[in-house]
């Protein structure tokens, strides 16, 4: 999945840079100029977890993590710091699905759960540029976010115990990518690869022990890529 995604968005990068330099032709000359402007971005991802243990009374204690391929979407507000610095706010949805499977329980249906989380995205990006050259322009990306996990079960007072795998609500993440402007006739275009990571354990543990699912994890935390298509 990570592979086909991330060969998707090169592709995506080539044809547009092909596009964005056949012509001389400067579009949207004064796209920079403007101290606020407004956007949607669309996109793929693929999450998993970073999973780290710790000793428990449940030796040998693994869980793959499959993750399918989910979508992102939302708004963009960018101010201008700098001629090459500008800072964003792109408040979105993220979602998708990941099977869990830990390896050290045996039977199946107790050592597998299916979670589907959806996340309200709202970070703070620096996005750093270059200066432009003909209708490209190449950055990097970084900063921050708070999410909402609308998926994560952390009020059931149901745990594994009843089959019901929870995490917590609140995510602090960092973010990190690269991406390029393609400035268009009409808008511009601007995709992108993007890393989101994790800061706080977003695991619920049981609520009685020894439980054979949370009592061998130390840190459970999202870790994923995206291919975001930003249209400004």
């Amino acid at each position: 999945m990570l592979r086909r995604l991330l060969v998707s968005s090169l592709l995506i990068i080539v044809t547009f840079n092909a596009l964005a330099q056949r012509e001389r032709i400067e579009n949207l000359p004064n796209f920079d100029k403007r101290f606020i402007h407004y956007g949607f971005y669309l996109g793929l991802n693929t999450n998993g977890f970073k999973i780290s243990y710790k000793p428990s009374a449940f030796p040998n204690a693994q869980v793959d993590v499959v993750s399918d391929v989910g979508f992102n979407v939302g708004l963009i507000g960018d101010m201008k710091l700098h001629n090459n610095v500008n800072l964003r706010f792109e408040p979105g949805l993220i979602s998708n699905t990941k099977t869990l499977r830990f390896t050290h329980i045996p039977n199946e249906s107790q050592g597998t759960r299916e979670v589907g989380n959806t996340y309200l995205h709202l970070p703070l990006i620096f996005k750093f540029s270059t200066n432009r050259l003909n209708n490209v322009r190449p950055y990097v990306l970084a900063g921050a976010s708070f999410d909402y996990n609308f998926s994560s079960n952390e009020n059931n007072q149901d745990d594994n115990f009843s089959g019901q795998f929870r995490q917590n609500t609140s995510v602090f993440m960092y973010e990190v990518g690269v991406g390029m402007d393609f400035y268009l006739p009409y808008f511009k275009f601007s995709p992108s690869i993007r890393g989101i990571f994790a800061i706080n354990n977003e695991i619920k543990y049981d609520n009685r022990g020894p439980s054979q699912w949370t009592d061998p994890i130390d840190f459970f935390g999202t870790r994923g890529i995206f291919l975001h298509l930003s249209f400004e």
